[in-house]
């Protein structure tokens, strides 16, 4: 499969692992939970394929920094969390760090 396929779904993973974090009720309900735990597993075992072909530091700043814009993005269309100017610059810069980081070719 290919790394950046991988990395995608290791994004997509830890989206949903993190995102139910909050319907676990501090862990106290089952179902949630087990999503939590194979969403997390799903997302390190892809991310350790990505890695066997992109780098590290690239690969890291993608990960963690889509993974936190989509995470905020489900906290406010799922969790009706607040969104604001600041949040949205915040996620703006994120994306912006994404796209400079890629620009650099990373390898």
């Amino acid at each position: 499969m290919n790394a950046y396929a991988l990395l995608v779904a290791a994004i997509i993973s830890e989206v949903i692992g993190s995102s139910l974090l909050k319907a676990t009720d501090g862990f106290r309900k089952p179902l949630p939970t087990l999503g939590v735990v194979a969403g997390y597993g799903l997302a390190f075992y892809t991310l350790s394929l990505t890695l066997l072909t992109l780098p590290l530091g690239l690969t890291y700043a993608v990960w963690s920094g889509l993974g936190t814009a989509l995470t905020a993005m489900v906290g406010v269309i799922v969790y009706k969390e607040g969104f604001d100017g600041r949040k949205l610059a915040g996620l703006a810069m994120i994306i912006a760090g994404v796209i400079l980081l890629n620009a650099g070719g990373g390898q």
